[in-house]
């Protein structure tokens, strides 16, 4: 079995990879349980340190080439692939760093007489084995958040890519064994969703990390063997409060790349924007002439700004979706028709219902809706109504007012005159309620790959 990469803008073939069976993925699940339990065999930390430290070096010398890769499997433009492979090439500099700022503290005993006479402290050891499942949309950058942790926190690790994209994944894990780690510690493992739920459910698997939708991710999380530790990242309908008066140009700029960026592909895109009522005619119009002014095309051209989406089911699916929301009485600003098979136009819609597919769930197209508000805590009361929850933003020239939204919205983060997908690879990056499980974030996934583990010494007195 294999499965047939292809470009998602022209859907030609770029390469067909070999399907892992599940004699080969028990094997792997053995030889992790093993290497983690001969604790002599363990690698040390100075060990993990040289070795993401030339994968590192080598994956500057490749960047270029790593980009290329990203923009022929994923579809993403040139230009933000550029971005994500130097991104990738931070986030292995960042585990390295995350190992040389860790390690454990002391506990104080002597706070009462029960602990008196005694000394605490903590340090961390692997969870064990490593079993991750990737998503598509950023299929290097995702791939060293899961992979890169597990090596420097001496985990093995079996990775499986979304089978769109796994050419990147497959180039991550040959650039670490060419730094130096071992094939056993790190295995490429692209299977078919019925092995990977197998792989996934294993009581040998100790720490199960996830990216991908909502439905497969907790399906999964309701099958895992006991004691199987979990990290689920998924998405939401990410909001943003527009305050009044705001200077409409930076904001605009900003939604444009927080929403359009990757054609709305991102799990913390901008989807649903929240404007002064006697605003929201001249806002959108606004919002809707930039819109039909991004570049839409081949994402191997340095001047698009948006590509495809991934599979033209789901241009389909957008497509249904907006015409949907347009019947049920939403307006139509720009945009809402397919370019191609491929390509969708980059839409504005105003005031869709709030029982809407595109009011209600998660888009990941290039899709941005707009609502007007007459009191803002009407508005962040409809923003914080879905089940999702995840990255949201404000837009405003008074500290009250982004006080009392990062108060008052529910997402795990909220941005201030900066748009919802603004991340950065060493920060926490949560999803709450129904749009993840655990923290993000190169050093937090480093913690729960580990355990920190105490000692407790009670060492016999002098005069004893």
């Amino acid at each position: 079995m294999k499965t047939i990469v292809r470009n998602p803008f022209d859907r030609e073939p770029v390469a067909e990879v070999p399907l892992v069976d599940w004699p080969q993925i028990d094997e792997w699940l053995s030889e992790a349980q093993l290497l983690h339990r001969d604790r002599h065999g363990w690698l040390a930390v100075h060990e993990r340190i040289a070795i993401l430290r030339r994968a590192a070096d080598i994956m500057r010398e490749r960047a270029e080439d790593l980009a290329l890769q990203i923009v022929r499997e994923g579809g993403k433009p040139l230009v933000d692939a550029r971005v994500e492979a130097g991104r990738a090439i931070n986030s292995v500099d960042l585990c390295v760093q995350a190992l040389r700022d860790g390690g454990g503290h002391e506990i104080p005993m002597d706070l009462t007489e029960a602990g008196a006479g005694r000394t605490a402290y903590t340090f961390r050891e692997p969870i064990g084995p490593v079993v991750a499942i990737s998503a598509f949309n950023h299929p290097l950058n995702l791939i060293v958040h899961q992979v890169g942790p597990a090596v420097a926190a001496g985990c093995p690790v079996l990775i499986k890519p979304a089978l769109e994209t796994p050419l990147s994944c497959q180039s991550f894990v040959s650039i670490l064994h060419e730094a130096g780690l071992p094939e056993a510690w790190c295995r490429f493992a692209p299977c078919g969703n019925d092995i990977a739920e197998r792989m996934v459910t294993d009581p040998r698997t100790a720490f199960f990390s996830f990216i991908g939708s909502a439905k497969i991710g907790w399906m999964l999380r309701s099958k895992l063997a006991p004691g199987t530790r979990i990290a689920l990242e998924h998405g939401g309908a990410a909001p943003v409060i527009v305050d009044n008066g705001v200077e409409r140009a930076a904001v605009i700029a900003s939604l444009l790349k927080g929403g359009f960026y990757h054609s709305g592909q991102v799990c913390v895109s901008v989807q649903r924007v929240f404007v002064p009522a006697a605003e929201l005619k001249d806002f959108a119009n606004d919002l809707g002439r930039a819109a039909e002014k991004l570049v839409v095309g081949d994402p191997a051209d340095a001047q698009t700004q948006c590509g495809p989406l991934i599979r033209t089911e789901e241009v389909d699916r957008v497509e249904r979706w907006v015409d949907e929301a347009i019947a049920a009485g939403g307006t139509l600003v720009c945009g809402g028709s397919r370019l191609s098979d491929t390509l969708l136009s980059p839409t504005v819609i105003v005031d869709p219902p709030e029982s809407s597919k595109v009011s209600q769930e998660e888009i990941f197209g290039p899709v941005i809706c707009v609502y007007g508000y007459d009191d803002i805590d009407l508005a962040i009361e409809q923003a914080n109504a879905l089940p999702y929850a995840f990255q949201a933003a404000v837009f405003t020239d008074r500290l009250s007012i982004a006080n009392h939204c990062i108060q008052s919205l529910a997402g795990s983060a909220v941005m201030v005159n900066d748009h919802t997908a603004f991340r950065v690879d060493w920060m926490p990056f949560a999803g709450l309620r129904r749009s993840g499980l655990g923290v993000g974030g190169i050093a937090y996934t480093m913690a729960d790959m580990s355990i920190e583990k105490m000692a407790v010494l009670n060492w016999p007195t002098a005069a004893s």
